[in-house]
């Protein structure tokens, strides 16, 4: 076993015409980056997009719930291994059980007990906290560590922040960049108007008038799982890291974010993936892209981009970092770093990896 492995994920990837990723005004997310303004998708929202895709792989059991209305789920949990408690009861012990866990809740305008900011609670824990809350428990440590213990696969790749209470806090074990693209990007505008259709027929006018702004890029998309932190906080289960590794990868790869998603159909598949096994370092190659991408003979940015990752990585390995332990392609163009398969094939040869380091 590798004392340290983490597992480099690389996307080229061609997004048509969209707006998947906006500020407060409806703007497109950009960036400057090597001196030009180019496109950017915000971790943050990749990671949502990626949770979304990852949970329907995993049971029910095995993930987590981010929400302020925690005190409702684990009553809802009290309620259901013991019908005989009555709801206004179950509310009650489900407040008492989580305070003693250090959590700070807050009655709302309607007297609703809710958490101030988002909680990530798994389903174990929250099922651990409604059997301590029925055994009418005390005992603040045994409650703290029922919230501590058995975190959702979820819970274990992307953390969990508790400001008020730092010792609940779950390291997290992926580390995901904001996408942006290879090369320079003008915004453009799509002007379209809606028509009443009840209107009367000599009312030609628009009912309603207005434009979106969008874009067009190919983005360069990276994360990296520290696998040796993962199975840590699944509590050294080599079968589970070795799933959660490899849905992790198949949702990063497969995802996209739904901003806009209904006027621009933009869901594309990448155009390469390079996964590469590392002892040292996680290495992000967005240097790779410092200077802007030009559109090649042919018109478009993906296979010089390609072309650039591949220099990028060779060259980082024969000067700074280590060559990876194993590496895995996905697509077109990456001849020089090894043979290309496919994605199915390539996450079940990383999920045996995996658990065969472990």
């Amino acid at each position: 076993m590798e004392d340290r492995m983490f597992i480099d994920v690389h996307v080229i990837q061609a997004v048509p015409p969209s707006c998947i990723n906006r500020d407060d005004t409806g703007t497109p997310k950009t960036c400057q980056y090597g001196g030009v303004r180019r496109a950017r998708v915000s971790s943050q929202s990749w990671k949502r997009a990626v949770r979304t895709e990852f949970g329907k792989r995993f049971d029910e059991s095995q993930l987590s719930v981010r929400t302020k209305h925690i005190v409702e789920l684990v009553a809802e949990r009290i309620r259901k291994k013991n019908a005989s408690v009555s709801e206004e009861d179950a509310m009650g012990r489900a407040v008492a059980v989580l305070e003693k866990a250090g959590v700070k809740l807050k009655k709302n305008k309607e007297g609703v007990q809710k958490t101030e900011a988002l909680f990530f609670l798994s389903s174990k824990q929250a099922d651990n906290l409604a059997s301590l809350a029925i055994e009418n428990c005390e005992d603040k440590k045994t409650i703290k560590a029922a919230l501590k213990k058995e975190s959702g696969v979820d819970i274990a790749l992307f953390g969990r922040m508790v400001a008020d209470d730092p010792t609940l806090n779950e390291d997290a074990s992926v580390q995901v960049a904001h996408a942006i693209s290879t090369h320079k990007v003008n915004p453009e505008y799509d002007y379209y108007t809606a028509i009443d259709e009840r209107s009367p027929k000599n009312n030609v006018g628009a009912a309603m008038i207005g434009t979106t702004e969008f874009d067009s890029a190919t983005f360069y998309r990276y994360a990296t799982v520290s696998v040796h932190d993962l199975i840590k906080e699944l509590e050294d289960d080599a079968t589970v890291t070795a799933r959660a590794v490899g849905e992790f990868i198949r949702a990063f790869v497969m995802s996209m974010p739904t901003g806009k998603m209904n006027a621009f159909a933009n869901r594309t598949v990448p155009y390469v993936v390079l996964v590469a096994v590392r002892s040292d370092q996680p290495v992000n190659l967005v240097s790779a892209f410092e200077s802007p991408v030009a559109p090649g003979s042919e018109g478009g940015y993906t296979a010089d981009s390609v072309k650039r990752l591949v220099r990028e990585f060779e060259e980082s390995c024969s000067s700074f970092v280590d060559k990876p332990v194993r590496t895995w392609q996905i697509g077109r163009g990456l001849d020089n770093i090894g043979t290309a398969q496919g994605l199915n094939d390539a996450i079940s040869e990383i999920e045996d990896f995996v658990r065969g380091e472990h």
